[in-house]
């Protein structure tokens, strides 16, 4: 990683910067489309090129950090424009992260269900000493296997 000494070394750089974060927010946009769809497989397909820019885009901003003073002195309107095109980032990563958390919270409640009513169905339907049906034991219950691919 070496430094930014010259101011078209600088604008070089940002535009770096800025054609990655594009890219990997264009990626994100597509996968909180995706997720929001229901279409979970072609989101996970995403992943590879997610990956790939999220580590190129983070050594750009390495390079970026390391020569912050000379930035903001030789180019400080495209520093202001960086800082804007981060903030839109920003809202579109957290729209993407709120996006998979829920999918994340609707799947574990289905198998969390699921693992229930197996529990339910596997033990004996039995009247406890207050008159009211027993819950199954967790201790008793069968083991649930799932497959993670998609």
């Amino acid at each position: 990683m070496s430094t930014i000494t010259t101011a078209a070394e600088a604008e070089r750089a940002i535009n770096e910067f800025t054609l990655l974060m594009e890219k990997l927010a264009g990626l994100l946009e597509q996968e909180t489309h995706l997720v929001r769809a229901g279409r979970i497989r072609n989101a996970a397909a995403i992943e590879p090129s997610k990956a790939e820019l999220t580590g190129r885009l983070f050594a750009a901003s390495e390079r970026l950090k390391s020569s912050a003073k000379f930035l903001r002195q030789s180019v400080p309107d495209r520093c202001a424009a960086l800082l804007r095109l981060q903030d839109t980032f920003r809202g579109i990563l957290q729209k993407n992260m709120i996006v998979l958390a829920t999918a994340h919270a609707v799947s574990e409640g289905i198998v969390r269900r699921l693992s229930g009513d197996l529990a339910r169905k596997a033990s004996p339907q039995v009247y406890g000493a207050s008159g009211r049906a027993t819950s199954p034991n967790p201790k008793n219950g069968r083991p649930l296997a799932i497959s993670r691919t998609l």
